[in-house]
């Protein structure tokens, strides 16, 4: 179902921005906005009537700046910059993700300072309405001067060129253009370089990347609840004294969910005296390794809202004193470190869950039968679960390696310093595919530990959460086909079913 969003340029929060990658979207412009539009519009109209010089709207692009451009070839000018930069390669961008793109270059365009008219702008949004998505290669930007190839293939769609997708069905970018209403549009002056100057790529492929390793997140802290009664572990390690004098925030935070989750249970209450004196740091250190975790994604999602709401293409305009200044808003820099930081926090979070599968499968740490099934030996149970969990988790390790440390010169060394922020925040999809399987086989295996202490029951909370995996899943009593139940419950973790028992920590959740 669509909703519709009524948007002020540079105002978009980050709930909001879930629910955009979340499900359609119309957005209405205020009629502020669309005043700020007009007005930089009608500057690059007097530009080109002065006869100017003005970097991109009529000179050439990159190394090729100082060339003027006679005014009766602007708009093949813009077309041309359209085509030759549209040279990406690889699968196309989920449609969650171009809506997102398709958003954020709205929301860019609309600040005022972009320079275009509100015809191209009215298009964007009509093929926003009408869920016309284009098909955007993944590959091919460096993440400065913009995300130029993703965003050249998504605008020559304006001009009847290229390939978009409805409802899951490719088409010709013509068809596209009929079915949202439009027709092919001629770019003017300065149109075309603010269409594909830019970090929205980048961004959306972050903000994606957020959303996901919040989801990750909560169903890991759910999880690890739920592996602590399986474990019959100690919940001293939850207290707030412990969290307060060390005064980290995310860790304090992420402490008190571990004890609402945990409180009144009948499986914890059963071993208050047992002579377990401590608990592996993978039980015992949720709070510092997740609240560390939960810090990093808060601090990305800062950069990220205000990079959403950011003007980024080049050069920019300033209507109140009529100056077009040249800078490099482009450079994806803050977006290709608040990737590199969600991949250390996603594959931490795999990595600790990973560990407390690791005890609950060893008969000798959790004391359960082992690899959780009766009749080990002729049933294997959980014991190939762990080795995929443990797999994942050393893959992400590798992908997580940070990307923003490189660079390479482009555009004959005029663009000497790039972020890296594209396949920088591209990768957090697969990391969170990664680490979603590797909670999936926990909260499986915390569900079966469980079962074991049998006719006592964890808290009414994890109860629930137990009664919801069971709905989907059987007890393991004997062997069986492994591989979908896997399935499911990564599938859990990814569409966020257990993210609203911790909602109020999540920054894209606790405002919704």
């Amino acid at each position: 179902m669509t909703q519709m969003l009524e948007m002020r340029a540079g105002g978009l929060g980050l709930s909001t921005l879930r629910r955009v990658y979340e499900q359609p979207v119309t957005l209405h412009l205020t009629a502020q906005d669309r005043g700020r539009i007009a007005v930089a519009s009608s500057l690059v109209d007097k530009i080109i009537a002065t006869g100017d010089a003005a970097y991109g709207i009529n000179t050439g692009f990159g190394l090729l700046a100082q060339t003027r451009i006679p005014t009766e070839q602007l708009e093949l000018l813009q077309r041309n910059l359209l085509l030759s930069h549209a040279a990406g390669v690889g699968d196309p961008l989920s449609d969650a993700v171009v809506r997102l793109i398709l958003v954020l270059k709205i929301n860019a365009l609309a600040r005022g300072h972009s320079g275009i008219t509100m015809a191209v702008i009215d298009a964007l949004l009509a093929l926003l309405e009408h869920e016309v998505y284009p098909l955007i290669p993944a590959q091919g930007s460096v993440g400065a001067s913009g995300d130029l190839a993703p965003l050249a293939h998504l605008s020559t769609i304006l001009l009847g060129i290229g390939q978009v997708r409805v409802r899951g069905k490719v088409l010709p970018a013509a068809e596209g253009l009929a079915l949202a209403g439009l027709e092919p549009l001629k770019l003017r002056a300065k149109e075309g370089l603010a269409l594909i100057n830019g970090t929205q790529v980048s961004t959306a492929l972050a903000l994606a990347g957020l959303f996901g390793a919040e989801d990750v997140f909560a169903a890991a802290v759910v999880a690890g609840a739920m592996s602590v009664d399986a474990l019959k572990g100690s919940d001293s390690p939850f207290d707030a004294r412990i969290h307060e004098v060390r005064g980290q925030p995310g860790q304090i935070d992420v402490a008190r969910e571990y004890r609402d989750l945990i409180a009144g249970s009948v499986i914890r209450a059963s071993h208050l005296d047992c002579t377990r004196v401590q608990d592996p740091y993978s039980f015992r250190c949720q709070p510092q390794v997740m609240g560390a975790c939960l810090d990093l994604i808060r601090q990305c999602s800062v950069t990220l809202s205000i990079e959403a709401n950011a003007v980024t293409d080049n050069p920019l305009l300033f209507t109140e004193a009529g100056d077009v200044l040249s800078g490099g808003n482009f450079h994806a820099e803050p977006v290709a470190f608040a990737a590199d930081t969600l991949a250390l926090a996603i594959a931490e979070i795999g990595s600790l869950a990973e560990r407390r599968v690791a005890v609950l499968v060893d008969p000798k740490m959790s004391g359960l039968p082992a690899f959780l099934v009766e009749n080990s030996g002729v049933n294997s149970g959980f014991m190939i679960a762990q080795v995929t969990a443990a797999a994942l988790v050393s893959e992400n390790k590798t992908i997580a390696t940070p990307c923003s440390v490189d660079s390479i010169p482009t555009s004959a060394n005029q663009e000497d310093h790039v972020s890296m922020a594209t396949h920088g925040a591209r990768r957090l999809g697969a990391m969170v595919d990664n680490a979603a399987a590797v909670i999936g086989i926990e909260l499986l295996a915390a569900a079966q530990g469980i079962d074991f202490h049998r006719p006592a029951k964890s808290s009414v909370t994890l109860e629930q959460v137990h009664a919801v995996i069971r709905g989907d899943v059987p007890f393991y009593d004997v062997d069986r086909y492994f591989s979908p139940d896997i399935q499911a419950a990564q599938s859990w973790v990814k569409t966020g079913r257990f993210s609203p028992l911790v909602k109020r920590i999540l920054p894209s959740r606790s405002a919704a």
